[in-house]
């Protein structure tokens, strides 16, 4: 149906024909103009008509195809169909819009969708059919490119996430599935602050409040939560979503997790602390050495002039010993010399008797009771300072956690452990407790509960002290009445030496 700018009507007068013939030549120019193909056929399945459209999606010319089987156009799978279609067309049935394959003179395959109107007589009864054909194949091509941009963000190892602009999540890629722990049924439809801590809210609200009015959105750095409660740190990345007329609909979201990164941050912090640490301490210990010996040997004299009042040259015994493990720590932070005195065997006992003396006076005006099960009938060989530091680290903490009174309750036993039989002690307290985020982090350096009034170094210690000896150390608290308030403290030293020196290579 190839027609020109000569089939359409002209300016002369028209009687009632002349209308009408003019009325199907306009028709015809709009079918002969429609950008889908439009191809009309009878009963029997033979094309009676041909549009441009449909020479130039198929390749055939009107006058090649005219006359023509419709079957030609179909492939031989879906004549099974185009059979089903003309015996509705024939008992005046509704056809309603399908998608398909169709056949073009080159024996290529294009994807249509096919819209069938039946064609009737003046009578209404059906002579034929007018099929609208939509060439589908750059939708083809757009579905391709989405489901292979699809592909790969689900296959990214970064979470990628979209959301709308009432912060309900649209998508969910696998990357976030294994990230954050939550399946896509699980999180699409549901709010993003599912995997937001409640006292970082502020982000998303912040968040969605510039995304509504257009504003731009920077990179950050925050930290999310997992199904588990454990929290992940990540760095995110957001991306405005716009619709076909470039109004902001939601945004995408790319959060890749950091914590690997951040820990060797932290790290390093603490390395660089440490290093500023053993500077000071050198240069402290440096200053207090030579007053030390001063005390010491005053204490001394005091001893050899108290000598009838038994209780008072206790008190300076003790104090002496305890002098003296100050300045046994003040040489080693010098480096004075190389510590190759052998251990000493000693019942673990005496040692916790003896820290208990130090802090007597502070037991007695907080008014916590000390209640102590002692069973180590065996010696064993450590070190005696180190061990003395190790539990008055211990007790102290203990003491401290209890301001307003308590129980400490110390045991020790025999056990047999992971590295054999030993020496096991638990020292527990009715105090505050610690708090399970703090717990992991208690015996690093510089880590602490208590404020300014604590230095993050005392467990820190303790842990190098027993673990040198081959030995293990480990907490356990809890804060909610129902499981008890207070923290406990194991400490586990085996008989047996390890194999390496017990004070180190200190020069």
């Amino acid at each position: 149906m190839q027609l020109g700018p000569d089939t359409f009507p002209s300016d002369q007068p028209n009687d009632g024909s002349n209308i009408a013939a003019d009325t199907r030549l306009h028709f015809a120019a709009l079918v002969n103009s429609s950008p889908d193909p439009i191809i009309t056929k009878d009963l029997t399945g033979k094309i009676l008509s041909w549009n441009k459209a449909a020479a130039q999606v198929f390749g055939y010319q009107e006058e090649e195809i005219l006359g023509q089987s419709m079957l030609r156009l179909i492939p031989l799978e879906f004549h099974g169909q185009e059979n089903e279609l003309l015996r509705k067309l024939k008992e005046d049935e509704p056809i309603s819009p399908y998608e398909t394959n169709w056949l073009k003179k080159d024996g290529g395959n294009i994807p249509v969708s096919v819209t069938v109107y039946p064609v009737r007589n003046i009578d209404g009864r059906v002579i034929g059919a007018s099929k609208v054909a939509c060439d589908l194949s750059n939708r083809a091509q757009n579905d391709e490119s989405r489901f292979r941009l699809a592909a790969i963000v689900d296959s990214a190892d970064d979470a990628i996430v979209s959301k709308d602009l009432n912060g309900i999540v649209t998508s969910w890629n696998e990357g976030a599935r294994k990230m954050f722990g939550y399946t896509s049924e699980e999180m699409v439809g549901q709010p993003l602050l599912r995997i937001i801590p409640e006292d970082l809210y502020y982000e998303e609200y912040e968040i969605l409040r510039k995304l509504r009015i257009g504003e731009r959105i920077d990179h950050y750095e925050t930290t999310r939560r997992r199904n588990t409660g454990e929290s992940v740190e990540v760095s995110v990345t957001i991306s405005p979503i716009r619709n076909g007329t470039g109004k902001v609909i939601g945004a995408s979201k790319i959060a890749r997790d950091i914590s690997d990164r951040k820990r060797i941050e932290r790290l390093l912090i603490q390395s660089e602390k440490l290093a500023a640490t053993g500077r000071m301490a050198a240069t402290i210990a440096h200053e207090i050495n030579n007053p030390l010996e001063a005390v010491m040997n005053l204490i001394f004299l005091a001893r050899l002039h108290s000598m009838a009042d038994g209780k008072v040259n206790q008190y300076l015994l003790t104090a002496e010993e305890e002098l003296d493990r100050v300045s046994h720590i003040a040489r080693q932070t010098l480096g004075y010399y190389k510590d190759t005195g052998s251990p000493s065997e000693v019942h673990l006992h005496d040692l916790i008797q003896n820290v208990l003396g130090v802090y007597s006076s502070r037991l007695l005006s907080t008014e916590i009771s000390v209640d102590t099960q002692f069973d180590d009938l065996q010696k064993i060989a450590v070190s005696k300072g180190e061990i003395l530091q190790v539990f008055s680290n211990i007790v102290a903490n203990a003491l401290d956690s209890m301001r307003q009174g308590g129980v400490l309750q110390i045991s020790i036993r025999k056990l047999t452990g992971p590295t054999g039989d030993g020496i096991q002690v638990v020292v527990r307290d009715t105090g505050t407790g610690i708090k399970p985020e703090h717990l992991g982090k208690i015996f690093e350096p510089f880590f602490t509960t208590k404020g300014d009034l604590g230095t993050g170094i005392g467990l820190w210690v303790a842990r190098q002290l027993i673990e040198r000896r081959g030995g293990q150390i480990s907490v356990a608290s809890s804060t909610g009445k129902e499981n008890g308030v207070g923290t406990t403290i194991t400490v586990f030293i085996p008989f047996a030496l390890p194999a390496s020196p017990l004070a180190g290579d200190r020069q």
